[in-house]
């Protein structure tokens, strides 16, 4: 008998199994929706609903936000927002069983600061936003699951996407080795 619980804070999944996994979830969900998975449009309601909430008036001008508010239907009642937040929980529950939650804490090159590896953070998930929003979809959106459906765009995004990530490593490698 172990009186001790063993450490599995270093224990993942299969990449492999992993990847069946996700490619199982986006056939599923193809099938049961007809579309595929993506974050993106979740964060584009949750804007949308802020602003409505905030700012109605300036929401009701806009034509790009109007589109997405109406009585019947309220911007965050959309599938792509509960799956976000079943994203969400489901990593805090796997971090959680796997004894990976402990405290908040931030990683970081020894040779960075905490400061500079958040600024760094948020500067390229903004600039990430952006390109979700220009690339009409995310990396899930976009690249998954237009290459899933063997669309040209999603092909072309992919490529873009861990393109312009081994390009852009080279330059900025020094943030976290």
């Amino acid at each position: 008998m172990q009186t001790k619980m063993e450490d599995r804070s270093n224990h993942y999944i299969n990449p492999y199994f992993g990847g069946v996994l996700l490619g199982l979830l986006l056939l599923i969900t193809i099938f049961i929706t007809g579309r595929g998975l993506g974050a993106s449009g979740a964060v584009k309601s949750t804007v949308v609903a802020t602003v409505d909430r905030v700012a109605p008036a300036y929401a009701q001008d806009q034509g790009y936000l109007k589109k997405f508010i109406s009585d019947d239907n309220h911007p965050m009642n959309n599938w792509l927002v509960f799956e976000t937040v079943g994203i969400f929980v489901g990593a805090f529950l796997s971090g959680l069983f796997a004894g990976r939650v402990k405290k908040f804490r931030v990683e970081h090159s020894p040779k960075i600061s905490v400061k500079t590896r958040l600024i760094f953070a948020t500067l390229g998930g903004m600039l990430f936003g952006f390109g979700s929003q220009f690339g009409r979809g995310c990396t899930s959106g976009a690249a998954l699951s237009g290459t899933a459906t063997f669309a040209t765009a999603g092909l072309v995004s992919m490529a873009m996407i861990f393109g312009g990530g081994y390009l852009f490593a080279y330059f900025f490698r020094k943030l976290w080795i």
